[in-house]
């Protein structure tokens, strides 16, 4: 059994931001706090992400607390970039991150404590804070007739970058800013594409500010004040209105349709006798609030998310939900 007084899950920008501001409150890396992390190496979710996501293309990242991402290359993966960034930030602030270990379970313990089962062991903690993100809980929606499909499925999580689509028609579902950016990519490429979702896109004119970012997660927390689900920033920031964006509306690249009815195993099918064959169906349909760790304290509301004031959970105010919403 290893003791201390806050484990932080998660060494994406959450947790390390969070490690920071424990180390400059006077805790010790090793002693006082641990970071617990699943990846291989540093980066987070930027790690995984396609080669053709440059740093160029990212939709704006807030600097790390103490350390100004400055020079990158906009060429540049941002897989490579930002997972630079983060191992030169790990070391800078002698963070001592664990990995690879896998967090299991977060139970009560005895005296206060509360117990974190992992694959190197458990930790009996004070504290938690849970920065875990979302990119291990791909969002896959179920229609009638997924499973007939002869083609390909796959989820933005596992997108390979443009070229494994050339010459083959492709159907992108989601209308969040990573199905924008798959369909100008992979449009040049393919056969065919099209663009379905549920809700017409909103495309939103003028920079994104930071008092436009603001905005927009305040909305979203409020949400999670609710005890809700945390819903993305651009469902209530809408979509950039870019140059790139505008020459794919006048190209077509982003004419959407509705969302189908069914899958049939050719393609996908409306209730209006439309259909669309189709040789990939890719979803680019978001993630999930990768909590599931958590379940055991039994901390989720009715309304299916964690209340949370501040960053603590309303339910139990020794953990702290860092990036959740």
């Amino acid at each position: 059994m290893n003791n201390t007084e806050v484990v932080v899950i998660g060494a994406g920008q959450a947790g390390l931001s969070s490690a920071y501001h424990l180390r400059r409150t006077g805790y010790e890396p090793g002693h006082d706090f641990v970071v617990l992390d699943h990846s291989p190496g540093p980066g987070g979710a930027w790690q995984f992400r396609w080669p053709s996501l440059t740093y160029g293309k990212v939709h704006g990242m807030h600097a790390l607390p103490g350390m100004e991402l400055t020079g990158a290359d906009p060429a540049r993966p941002s897989s490579e970039v930002i997972t630079e960034y983060f191992d030169t930030y790990e070391r800078t602030f002698d963070l001592r991150v664990r990995r690879p270990v896998d967090v299991h379970a977060v139970r009560k313990g005895e005296d206060g404590r509360l117990l974190v089962e992992t694959s190197a062991g458990t930790w009996a903690t004070r504290a938690l804070i849970n920065a875990t993100g979302t990119w291990d809980r791909p969002f896959w929606p179920r229609y009638p007739g997924q499973e007939t499909f002869r083609g390909r499925q796959l989820h933005t999580a596992q997108y390979p970058g443009p070229e494994e689509f050339a010459g083959q028609r492709v159907v992108v579902v989601g209308g969040g800013a990573s199905g924008t950016q798959h369909l100008m990519e992979i449009a040049p490429y393919a056969a065919g594409t099209t663009w379905v979702t549920r809700r017409p896109p909103v495309f939103r004119e003028g920079p994104f500010t930071e008092d436009v970012g603001r905005e927009a997660v305040a909305l979203v927390e409020e949400r999670v004040r609710q005890g809700l689900p945390p819903k993305s920033v651009v469902s209530v920031t809408g979509l950039p209105l870019n140059d790139a964006i505008r020459q794919a509306l006048a190209d077509g690249v982003l004419d959407r349709q509705p969302m189908f009815d069914r899958i049939t195993p050719q393609g996908v099918a409306w209730n209006d006798g439309r259909h669309v064959d189709a040789d990939v169906i890719l979803w680019a349909t978001g993630f999930r609030a990768s909590i599931d760790h958590l379940a055991p304290l039994k901390l989720r509301e009715p309304g299916g998310g964690i209340r949370v004031e501040g960053t603590r959970a309303v339910a139990d105010p020794r953990i702290h939900l860092v990036g959740y919403g």
